[in-house]
């Protein structure tokens, strides 16, 4: 009887979370162990199914870079990356683009739908959702003029036309977007999902959005965790090289969503029920970024 009085209390403890997000629009960013350890895959989709049947609206935008880069050995396609982005002519497009929408989108729909949810795979290219534009990178050289770097088809995000969203949403689905774009020409680009699920958040004025990694969060100095950030500490943390490698394109697609977006939190995606955990709880997990 203690255990279930124990179960009770928890549930009831949620109820002021559920009051404050019900209605509400959270977008995730699904990626890194979450997508291949099958128990956190499991977990992951009963937390999305959990979140629509209590009120709140879930949009799921994934990656896929390790299933792209085993289909592209699988073809003898060689990678190139710079900076870290994957240079993408259009046989690596062509790649990307079946690998994502195909193959990755598809996985992860009947994973929500097989647990009882009801999810939609969606790319860019359905209904204008993603307008994108080449991506621009310059490296800087000492007494030199930048380097411009082509990346080929790898894009950025100009608009985001959530009125497909939204009609998913009412009707009660769960959107899952792939982040492959279009330009004004029909041109497909590679997106980078972080920017994606960010600029969906910005678009939608979601209640949060959180990006799933394989970190605990942003760590400072003393490898401590660090909990809570306004924009004005994320700014400086990336001035002074607290924040560093793969971590700082997170940080700044937080701090592009939070004047739109009430909170970001980059996440463990590693630690089971990471969601509910974040979303739930007083204290939650990871590293939340404030306005």
């Amino acid at each position: 009887m203690k255990r279930y009085q124990l179960q009770a209390k928890s549930i009831i403890e949620t109820l002021p979370y559920i009051t404050e997000f019900y209605g509400k629009t959270i977008v995730i960013k699904y990626g890194g162990n979450a997508m291949i350890d099958e128990k956190l895959k499991r977990a992951f989709a009963l937390n999305i199914i959990l979140l629509k049947y209590i009120g709140v609206n879930p949009v799921v935008v994934h990656g896929g870079g390790p299933q792209i880069g085993e289909m592209l050995n699988a073809l003898n396609i060689e990678s190139h990356f710079r900076q870290g982005y994957r240079v993408t002519d259009k046989a690596t497009m062509d790649v990307v683009e079946m690998v994502l929408v195909g193959k990755v989108n598809k996985e992860i729909v009947n994973l929500i739908n097989l647990h009882g949810g009801e999810a939609v795979g969606l790319s860019g290219k359905d209904g204008k959702l993603i307008q994108a534009e080449p991506k621009e990178l310059a490296i800087e050289k000492n007494d030199a003029p930048p380097e411009i770097i082509d990346l080929g088809k790898v894009g950025e995000v100009t608009s985001v036309n959530t009125k497909l969203i939204d009609s998913l949403l009412s009707e009660g689905f769960i959107p899952v977007i792939a982040p492959v774009g279009v330009d004004e020409n029909g041109e497909t680009y590679n997106i980078n999902a972080d920017s994606v699920a960010g600029a969906v958040a910005t678009a939608m004025g979601a209640k949060r959005l959180y990006l799933l990694t394989d970190v605990p969060g942003l760590l400072d100095e003393d490898k401590e965790l660090v909990t809570s950030l306004s924009a004005k500490e994320a700014f400086e943390a990336i001035r002074t090289g607290v924040v560093t490698g793969g971590m700082i394109p997170k940080i700044k697609c937080c701090l592009e969503a939070v004047a739109n977006v009430e909170k970001s939190a980059i996440i463990d995606g590693r630690v089971e029920n990471c969601i509910l955990l974040e979303l739930f709880t007083k204290s939650g997990i990871g590293t939340e970024i404030i306005y």
